[in-house]
């Protein structure tokens, strides 16, 4: 693997990614473009280097390495729990660098104590950064997918607008346009006119034969795409969707938990008084994240200086729970990010679900922070 590049400080990072324990892996550069492609989110999938091997099958320089992590664990069949420790190269396209940059970072996998687990990773993540950057000048932010999946679930939405709103956690724009779509249903998104009489009356096998005729003429096999109950069940459910309207004390709710965005310290009490005024009950989603903030502070971490944002995601699809970045600099530049991916495991393969968290430390952005001490 090419190490040309490696800033002066990355031998002391490896030495103190070794001290956290755990097993350091060396993942190809060359890797199947399936798993980030389906997993890992539209921002990561656009800003992949595509490839094709002789036998057509799709692959891509290596874009980050949790995926890859997580499918050579299962592929050896390592009990857990399990940790694993990677410092090389990741490419990919970027509006701010280099296309080609070092990436370091921890993956625990299967830790019981998903509190604790999600504590360490915040706080070793910290701990790194601060070795080589001045620990006043870090900014740490802190959301969390399942507190807000919980809200939505609470609204009391269909599970379609549930998996949309959830899909766009994270992404500021998708999410108010579709709070917007919510608020006043988009009266544009009519059905194509060849089908919207079936779809007002109801007429499901009506419909069928209509979609079975198009494909008949236009030559489309029922073997090699969707059946035509199964087109018609998802333009039955698509106009539903766009059908549906949040009503305005729900919207009030979901407008008022993003809005939420206090220091760490008082975010148990400020999730607590959003959950009491508007109704919901999540309370399996505090207590989860209220065993964190105990977590973190048994840590020693000072839950004032960290910043709890509700509507803060990551760009990565794979997330379920925990997500944070750490960022300095005048450019606000972002160090690490990371964050538990509970499903993951899974949707790779594993038989059993796998607990998983983890994050990544920018080497780049790290020594630009460095350069301007």
């Amino acid at each position: 693997m090419p190490q040309s590049g490696l800033p002066a400080f990355a031998p002391d990072l490896a030495r103190a990614l070794d001290a956290l324990g755990g097993v350091r892996v060396d993942i190809p550069v060359i890797q199947p473009a399936e798993p980030f492609l389906d997993m890992a989110g539209e921002d990561l999938r656009r800003r992949i280097f595509l490839t094709e091997s002789e036998t057509g099958e799709s692959l891509c320089l290596r874009p980050e390495f949790t995926i890859p992590v997580c499918s050579a664990h299962i592929a050896e069949h390592v009990a857990t729990p399990r940790r694993y420790s990677y410092l090389g190269q990741v490419f990919r396209q970027r509006r701010d660098g280099a296309n080609e940059f070092f990436q370091a970072g921890v993956e625990d996998l299967g830790e019981p104590d998903e509190a604790r687990a999600d504590a360490r990773a915040l706080s070793e993540a910290r701990a790194l950064i601060a070795e080589f950057v001045l620990a006043e000048n870090l900014s740490i932010i802190l959301g969390d997918q399942s507190v807000f999946e919980a809200v939505v679930a609470g609204l009391g939405l269909p599970a379609g607008w549930q998996k949309r709103l959830i899909h766009a956690f994270g992404n500021e724009q998708a999410l108010t346009a579709m709070i917007a779509r919510l608020a006043n249903p988009d009266a544009s998104a009519m059905p194509d006119a060849s089908v919207a009489g079936f779809l007002a009356n109801g007429d499901v096998g009506g419909l069928e034969a209509h979609i079975e005729e198009v494909m008949s003429q236009t030559g489309y096999s029922t073997n090699a795409s969707r059946s035509p109950a199964e087109i018609a069940a998802r333009l039955i459910g698509k106009q539903a969707l766009d059908a549906t309207r949040l009503s305005p004390k729900s919207l009030d709710a979901l407008k008022a938990f993003l809005a939420l965005n206090v220091p760490l310290d008082h975010a148990a009490s400020t999730l607590a008084d959003f959950a009491r005024d508007a109704g919901l009950d999540i309370s399996a989603a505090q207590s989860a994240f209220e065993a964190r903030l105990n977590a973190l502070s048994e840590r020693g971490e000072n839950l004032a200086a960290i910043r709890w944002r509700a509507a803060f995601g990551r760009p990565l699809d794979y997330y379920t729970g925990l997500v944070f970045e750490i960022s300095a600099g005048s450019d606000n530049l972002v160090l690490a990010g990371g964050g538990r991916y509970d499903r993951l495991m899974t949707l790779l393969g594993a038989r059993d679900p796998i607990p998983a968290v983890g994050f990544s430390l920018w080497l780049d952005r790290i020594e630009t922070v460095r350069a301007g001490q």
